[in-house]
């Protein structure tokens, strides 16, 4: 059976279903001598049937009716939620910044203040003192910040260190907010304020700009010219613990920082961050020293205060306290700096005799010691060892040690070796510049320990410690003779018209003892005590002949001549 004969057969069943189709005719005529039945040449198609036009129709009515029903929506259920919409789309929310509060010393000079480019909602610059000396007291601000489409992701000036960071909420105020309609091509068509900014409470602190000044540049003068790396002093007020002056050598730019803009300035800024004398770190806060002989005074209302010693009893020193082994191997030696003879307590004090405190810190044959518990809890009574509560960031405290700290820090037991060193303020003792003035304060104003701070016209806590008034009277004398006899170690602070009291102290530091810390600590005037200070200038050679003490004596003379404070 041929091709021919299939195909008609075929299409004579489909002829008795339905019409012929001119395809169908054409196919026989014009296609049948080529046709490829392994292509399937010859297939034909029909039209669509009346079912899928109906299918079609009502696809296109129910698409039609849900767009009519989803715009009806739009435009009538929910017209306020797209409005809201819309307007968004085409407004912009954008803060106004609000004036940082000023801050002014005690006398009102301004020492940070807003820079002004005369446009009623620019962001202002922050500008500092350049004045020296003011960088760890201040600190200084990042300001807002926004992204490459202009949208502000820190909306806000933040306080990075010192008093901007302290009182960052008072200084900050509230900022305002103004709203911008912009149109399709981002070009502003109109602007309004709905919200006025609140500019920054102006802060009153109670430094002096011109003693802290001079108290920076005098640390600074002393650290060239003998090598010391670094420093940190503090004057405050005996009675209220206002703070005159507090400084940190070396310091940091805080206008750079806040407003760098120079690949330079930058530059300058990453090589700050990585000095190796801290440059970032405020020591007069958060600077733990070895105090070594300014905790002299301490120990001495401790032994007087606990009948360890009477004032006028003498203890012989040869320069050296010697504890023999008793096991036969080399004896202890602990060195004082020279032979001071027969010493009491107030000639103790003056020369710093240091084997005179070795014998009532820890006893020597028939002499009695405080022993190391006794010496915790009096430097405790002083505060040291906690923090002041200054209302500066950062704060730390330091140590006083014990036998508990030993087996801690070392897994030793404690010898008595230890608590000799403790007792001229060596061995792992440490304190900070404030602790170290608020404790001399107590011994001036007698017996009240106050709380450090740095805001104008505020009154802070404080507590009693009871001092008796026999024993401060001896300990103040020796203070005094510090200054005032010719063997005293701190006669550079005897100033023709300021009366003051001190006590002297350096620190061997490591192994080789070749650098020491030099510290001068005090009060003026003596009679009446106003102010207690204290320097510490860190890491010098300890075969250079100036000290700490003379950082106090030039500032001691300025004030005199500059101010009424010594009065």
């Amino acid at each position: 059976m041929n091709v021919f004969h299939l195909l008609s057969t075929r299409r004579a069943k489909e002829a008795a279903s339905h019409e012929i189709d001119p395809e169908d005719v054409f196919l026989d005529s014009q296609n049948l001598s080529s046709l490829n039945i392994n292509q399937l040449e010859g297939q034909l198609s029909r039209p669509l049937g009346v079912r899928v036009y109906y299918l079609f129709t009502i696809f296109i009515v129910v698409l039609f009716g849900a767009t009519v029903f989803r715009l009806f929506g739009m435009q009538i259920t929910d017209f306020a939620v797209y409005q809201e919409k819309a307007d968004r789309n085409h407004l912009r929310t954008t803060p106004i910044f609000a004036h940082r509060g000023t801050i002014s010393d005690v006398n009102g000079d301004l020492i940070a203040w807003n820079s002004s480019k005369g446009e009623l909602y620019e962001i202002p610059d922050r500008i500092y003192t350049s004045t020296p000396g003011f960088s760890h007291l201040l600190g200084y601000v990042s300001y807002p910040k926004k992204d490459q489409s202009g949208v502000f992701w820190q909306d806000e000036y933040i306080g990075r260190d010192g008093i901007e960071k302290q009182y960052q909420d008072r200084l900050a105020g509230q900022r305002g907010e103004k709203v911008v309609a912009v149109n399709a091509l981002h070009k502003i068509e109109a602007e309004n304020v709905t919200i006025d900014p609140t500019n920054g409470e102006n802060l009153k602190l109670t430094i002096d700009k011109g003693v802290q000044a001079k108290l920076y540049e005098s640390m600074e003068a002393l650290a060239h010219k003998a090598y010391f790396t670094s420093g940190a002093g503090v004057i405050m007020d005996v009675n209220t613990g206002a703070v005159l002056a507090i400084a940190s050598y070396p310091e940091y730019n805080n206008n750079l920082m806040t407003n760098a803009t120079s690949t330079e300035d930058k530059k300058i800024i990453s090589k700050d961050l990585l000095d190796k004398n801290k440059k970032f770190l405020n020591r007069a806060v958060a600077g733990a020293f070895t105090p070594g002989s300014t905790v002299k005074p301490f120990i001495a209302m401790a032994a007087l205060m606990e009948g360890v010693i009477s004032p006028l009893q003498n203890i012989y020193s040869s320069g050296q306290l010697v504890i023999k082994n008793k096991y036969g191997g080399p004896d202890s030696v602990f060195k004082d700096w020279k032979a001071h003879g027969y010493t009491d307590m107030r000639k103790a004090l003056a020369e710093s005799s240091d084997e005179y405190f070795y014998q009532v810190g820890g006893g020597f044959e028939n002499q009695k010691g405080l022993g190391i518990a006794r010496i915790n809890k009096y430097a405790k009574l002083f505060g040291f060892g906690t923090t002041t509560g200054i209302d500066l960031p950062g704060e730390v405290h330091g140590n006083v040690p014990s036998p508990e700290w030993k087996k801690k820090v070392f897994d030793e037991d404690w010898l008595l070796g230890n608590t000799y060193h403790t007792a001229i303020g060596q061995y792992g003792f440490q304190l900070t510049p404030l602790e170290l003035v608020r404790g001399i304060a107590a011994i001036a104003n007698g017996g009240t320990l106050v709380t450090p701070h740095m805001i104008d016209g505020v009154v802070t806590a404080s507590s009693k410690i009871t001092l008796p008034e026999k024993d401060l009277k001896v300990v103040r004398e020796g203070m005094h003779m510090v200054v005032h006899e010719d063997n005293g170690t701190g006669t550079a602070l005897n100033i023709p018209g300021i009366d003051v009291a001190a006590k002297t102290g350096s620190a061997e530091l490591g192994v080789s003892k070749q650098l020491v810390n030099s510290l001068i600590t005090g009060y003026f005037p003596y009679e009446n005590p106003k102010y207690a200070f204290v320097v510490v200038m860190e890491k010098g050679d300890r075969h250079n002949t100036y000290g700490s003490v003379l950082v106090m004596q030039e500032v001691l003379l300025w004030m005199r001549d500059n101010t009424t404070y010594t009065k």
